[in-house]
């Protein structure tokens, strides 16, 4: 005789395995953490995906091991979230939790072969794409060479409010940079209000804190500005003064990723800008 599994050990069982699996594609850099030197766990750890969804250790445990308890919806929007799930993974997980999804709508800040694509064939306008902790999470070989050599950064530097304030390159090619630090500040502090209990969040400002007094002088104002483009100038190392226009192109809900780009203003700094993608390695 054989004994068939109740639907509620099944849908466990398959939630289980794939929090597992999606766990295990994530790397610490993608999520803001430091990977350090003895990692043997492919992706990331169960106690990190705890910590970056504000759940107990031993309940997300329990959870990968397909343990009867109950999952409440707003807990399952912090895992999809954590582990930077897309619309399709979100709604998959939502329904093997036999859950109503509180916002089915949400996207999350994945790069997708498409939006690659598109960075690659707005060279040489600088673009890349950022999330709201001014997270670099891809960029086109002209954006790489904008402010500094992004390709010589590991992935956990990749963050433009870090480097206002600790890259002397990035720096230097920043005109007004004082106005500009306390510009991004801002936008950062009120892009936090929606991640306050995140540990990726508070651990960027903790990092920020101890490495640069300029960040601790203009973080205790509790400044506040909305995101929003501006016309500015940058000085590259390799072309000289480039006149652009910033702008900001949402890639889903305005606090979710977003296209950055920079737009030549005049012809000057359009053939400034062609000269620079051409010098980049990766131009063809």
């Amino acid at each position: 005789m054989t004994t068939v599994a109740p639907e509620s050990d099944v849908r466990r069982h398959e939630l289980a395995d794939f929090l597992r699996s999606r766990r295990e594609r994530i790397t610490p850099e993608q999520v803001g953490l430091v990977r350090g030197r003895r990692r043997r766990t492919p992706g990331l750890r169960r106690e990190e995906v705890a910590q970056l969804s504000a759940v107990g250790v031993t309940w997300y445990t329990w959870l990968e091991q397909a343990r009867e308890i109950q999952v409440s919806p707003q807990v399952l929007d912090a895992l999809a979230r954590a582990l930077l799930m897309d619309a399709g993974e979100r709604a998959h997980l939502f329904a093997l939790a036999g859950s109503l999804d509180p916002a089915p709508h949400t996207l999350c800040p994945t790069v997708t072969p498409a939006v690659r694509a598109m960075l690659d064939q707005l060279d040489p306008i600088p673009a890349s794409v950022q999330n709201s902790r001014y997270d670099i999470l891809a960029y086109n070989a002209t954006f790489g060479r904008l402010l500094n050599d992004l390709d010589r950064l590991p992935p956990e530097d990749r963050n433009a409010l870090w480097l206002a304030f600790t890259d002397a390159d990035w720096q230097a090619a920043v005109v007004d940079l004082p106005e500009a630090q306390r510009t991004m500040a801002a936008k950062f502090r009120a892009s936090m209000a929606e991640h306050l209990a995140e540990p990726a969040w508070k651990a960027l400002v903790a990092r920020l804190e101890s490495a640069s007094p300029e960040f601790r002088e203009v973080w205790a104002r509790h400044e506040v500005i909305g995101q929003g483009g501006k016309t500015k100038y940058i000085r590259n190392a390799h072309v000289g003064l480039l006149y652009l226009e910033h702008v900001n192109l949402w890639l889903g809900p305005a606090a979710g990723p977003r296209l950055v780009t920079y737009v030549p203003v005049d012809e000057e700094t359009r053939s400034r800008l062609v000269r620079l993608h051409a010098l980049s390695p990766t131009a063809v």
